[in-house]
């Protein structure tokens, strides 16, 4: 047996009358169920019920009929309660009030793209030039700190180490370079135990925590404790303000208790991190020129290697590098680099005759900063010639040499080539030689800014704030930096150009997207931020981590992630050049749109 649908045309207008419509339908098959569904919505908030229930048809022959009036009252029933529950719960008489209360005064427009992304862009710009006036302050501070301040070889001075802080002996005694520091949980810091009203000092494990140099520069920095917390009072949106020294301590506020890796050992050296290279020197077109005869073996070619790992961890998306290796015959490490130099970014730097060699190496440099570095064991000459060609009387091009291995037999020659090209040059020979020394020549191409008082102000790409990456602390990974060098005022040292180190803040991205919130942008609108190299900083389909059982761990290469690759559509990279070169205007293209199991469809 098959029953029609019934609508109750009664029930309908009554419904309608008290602002609301209901819909009933039925239908029942051969000793089969009973179906019922009721819709049940309001004038201008629509909420849909669907219910299902089953009902066993029996006669004496085994099928019976239900009225379709019974049903009609359950519809009804149903249709009241279901409509009581939904205002009741769901506010809809209150929003209704609300809504005709303002209603006079809400009206349509249209917004002009244009002018949005203008005043986004004005309000980043006020964001960051905030962060940048700390900045300038806190360089100004540590300047003028240094230049009152006189060296003391025999200085004895206490302060808060961050890895010995509210740390006693066996009897219960502070130890030495520790003492109290009171450490409370803050939620602007992402709930981590913080010291607001002092800074503390980190120093890694391979540099002595009480050498003369570390000494004076820690006492000296003291003056910029002040200097944070106004910081702070003016703009609370700042994060962790710090200033890095060339001697190697790092001095951090908030102040914080430092955890060491699993073998009791700090690795981390501000001196290696890009904020400090960035604004420490301009960027650099580097040529990488590594001896593989056949004394370069074992050891020495080991240390070698890591020399270049290191090399290549002092560049940045700024700057560009190229490795070249000779023996009898000159090759380029990765042949897909011939005759070139490719940016340093973090996909490149892990890809990547004598006088023909140097040659060639002087002939692919081209901008201010030019180097190249010679790692070898030994030179037998001095390569007078080729020089003299090339390269003086300008000596545009530094040239820095690593002597590699514990026999100086070939020191003078290799001490020559670096010294009458502008270099630095270097012994290396252990492993435990390669960072210190490798990081020397910073202090040399650093010089011409350091005397001409360049304070350049740097923008560092996105990366992941490792210390609060141990903590979990997720809404503050991703960041970008801004930074300053820090300089000798001394009239004594001005000719010398002394960089004493830089000072720095973090800006979470996540602070900065704020600003372009979604509900201006419209439900298919969002914001990005690129850098001047065509990298993402943020972007909705950036995503940076991926879980591993619990854990989620940063995805390699993530900060190299070029705007190409994000923005689908852009097949001929018209959007990325123009933004790339700063330009302005509007331009339309189709968009993709990631759906369901990763299917894309315009």
């Amino acid at each position: 047996m098959d029953c029609d649908s019934i609508v109750n045309p009664r029930f309908d207008r009554q419904m309608l009358s008290e602002g609301s419509s209901a819909t009933v339908v039925m239908r029942c098959r051969n000793a089969g169920s009973w179906n019922v569904g009721v819709g049940a919505g309001m004038t201008r908030i629509t909420t849909l019920w669907i219910i299902w229930a089953s009902w066993l048809c029996l006669t004496a022959n085994g099928q019976m009929k239900i009225p379709p009036e019974t049903v009609q009252q359950w519809a009804v029933s149903y249709g009241k309660q279901i409509i009581a529950l939904s205002t009741k719960y769901s506010g809809a008489l209150l929003l209704q009030k609300k809504y005709k209360d303002i209603e006079p005064t809400v009206k349509m427009e249209e917004v002009d793209g244009e002018e949005l992304v203008k005043k986004f862009a004005e309000e980043m710009e006020g964001m960051l030039g905030r962060k940048m006036k700390s900045v300038k302050r806190l360089a100004e501070a540590a300047e003028d700190a240094d230049l009152y301040h006189e060296f003391n070889a025999t200085l004895e001075f206490d302060y808060y180490n961050s890895m010995l802080i509210n740390s006693v002996d066996k009897d219960g005694n502070a130890i030495e370079l520790g003492g109290e520091f009171p450490l409370e949980e803050n939620e602007h810091f992402n709930k981590l135990q913080v010291n607001t009203l002092q800074s503390d000092i980190q120093v890694p494990t391979n540099v002595y925590n009480k050498d003369p140099g570390i000494l004076n520069g820690v006492y000296m920095s003291e003056a910029l404790n002040d200097v944070f917390m106004d910081n702070f009072q003016k703009d609370p949106t700042l994060t962790w303000q710090y200033f890095g020294s060339a001697t190697g301590f790092f001095r951090l506020y908030p102040g914080i208790a430092w955890t060491p890796d699993e073998n009791g050992v700090v690795t981390f050296d501000c001196r290696n991190r890009n904020w400090y290279i960035q604004a420490a020197t301009s960027p650099k077109d580097i040529i990488i020129v590594v001896d593989v005869s056949g004394s370069m073996k074992g050891l020495r070619l080991t240390i070698a290697k890591h020399t270049i790992n290191t090399i290549l961890d002092t560049l940045g998306e700024n700057d560009f590098v190229n490795v070249i290796a000779y023996s009898d015959y000159v090759q380029y490490v990765e042949p897909c680099f011939k005759g070139t130099l490719v940016q340093a970014d973090l996909d490149n730097r892990e890809v990547t005759n004598g006088s023909l060699m140097l040659i060639n190496s002087i002939h692919q440099l081209s901008l201010c900063n030019q180097a190249i570095m010679l790692i070898t064991d030994g030179a037998m000459e001095d390569y007078e010639e080729v020089f003299q060609e090339f390269n003086w009387p300008e000596r545009r091009v530094r040239v820095f040499t690593y002597l590699i291995g514990r026999e100086v037999t070939f020191a003078d020659t290799v001490k020559w080539i670096a010294c009458n090209n502008k270099g630095y040059y270097t012994h290396v020979s252990t492993l435990a030689d390669v960072q210190e020394n490798v990081m020397e020549y910073l202090h040399v191409l650093s010089r011409p800014m350091v005397i001409n008082h360049d304070h350049d102000i740097i923008w560092t790409e996105a990366y992941m704030d490792s210390a609060l990456f141990n903590t979990q602390a997720q809404s503050l990974l991703l960041m970008t930096s801004v930074a300053m060098p820090v300089f000798s005022k001394k009239k004594e040292t001005l000719s010398h150009g002394i960089l004493l180190g830089v000072v720095g803040t973090d800006v979470p991205l996540r602070e900065l997207m704020r600003l372009a919130p979604r509900y201006k942008l419209g439900v298919h609108g969002y914001a990005f931020l690129n850098t001047n190299n065509g990298y993402i900083l943020a972007h909705p389909d950036l995503r940076p981590l991926y879980k591993e059982g619990k854990k989620l761990k940063p995805k390699p290469n993530y900060n190299s992630v070029d705007l190409a690759e994000v923005e689908w559509e852009d097949t001929d990279e018209t959007l990325r050049t123009a933004m790339v070169k700063g330009e302005t205007g509007t331009l339309s293209l189709d968009v993709r749109a990631t759906v369901e199991k990763g299917v894309s469809c315009y």
